[in-house]
């Protein structure tokens, strides 16, 4: 019998992204890969986004390279309520979080992420890799800042979130049991990453460097238009996972480097 292809789940959180979500459903729909479940989870949208949602399901049933597209659409609790939908619902091996705006960066990039996982006798429990951040008509603006390190650790994040997370690709079974926090507004991703690494370490699994990028990230996200906000919350999680001493330290500089930017 002919073993079964690795099963790559996106997740897609829309609300009203009508003028975003074009992009980002391209960026699935055009993949080489077969083996992709794309969840999107959308907020009871009242603009075109579920129009749109639906003429990508209807070109996927006739399309060379099928995939599987779940649609959810009903009112929510934020961002990362919808997001914990989608951890309930992915079937797939690994989940990677794409939102409205955001794409993959190539066309074979889920047949590359895959090809990484099987060359392991044990599937790696994060694949990551660089994130590039682009404009509004998907134009090259620059490499992000945050670079992730050749060997990667939770003890890393200390300095930030060094992988964004749309270039996270999390086993499933580990992210099944590790929900967003839902006490967090902005920055719920980045308690979530370290998480899923600390399960990481505790059972020996390896993070796998993809050495490439992954992703390419819309600039001005939400997270962006609530900067400050965003920085309160990322204080706090620092605070958690590596204690308010390296916490505060961390946020001076983070502060020095925007000045010296500037």
């Amino acid at each position: 019998m002919a073993k079964q292809p690795i099963k790559i789940t996106v997740a897609t959180v829309t609300y009203n992204a009508g003028a975003l979500i074009a992009k980002t459903i391209s960026s699935v729909e055009q993949q080489d890969y077969p083996a992709v479940e794309h969840l999107i989870i959308d907020g009871n949208s009242t603009d075109d986004t579920l129009e749109q949602i639906h003429r990508y399901m209807e070109r996927n049933s006739v399309a060379e390279v099928k995939h599987e597209i779940n649609c959810l659409s009903e009112p929510d609790n934020g961002i990362y309520d919808a997001m914990n939908k989608a951890l309930s619902m992915a079937t797939g091996r690994y989940i990677v979080f794409l939102n409205a705006g955001d794409t993959l960066h190539s066309d074979h990039t889920l047949s590359d992420v895959a090809a990484l996982a099987e060359q392991r006798s044990t599937h790696p429990a994060v694949i990551y890799g660089h994130t590039d951040i682009v404009g509004s008509n998907g134009e090259f603006l620059r490499h992000r800042r945050l670079e992730p390190p050749e060997e990667l650790s939770w003890h890393d994040f200390r300095y930030g979130m060094l992988v964004c997370h749309q270039a996270f690709y999390a086993r499933t079974d580990i992210a099944h049991n590790l929900p967003y926090n839902m006490k967090y507004r902005f920055s719920a991703d980045y308690d979530w990453t370290i998480r899923i690494m600390k399960v990481a370490e505790q059972r020996n699994l390896e993070l796998c460097n993809a050495r490439k990028v992954l992703a390419d990230f819309l600039q001005g996200g939400t997270t962006a238009k609530n900067h400050r906000r965003s920085l309160f919350e990322r204080l706090r999680i620092m605070g958690h996972h590596f204690g308010w001493a390296t916490a505060i330290a961390e946020h001076f500089w983070f502060v020095v480097r925007a000045i010296i930017r500037k």
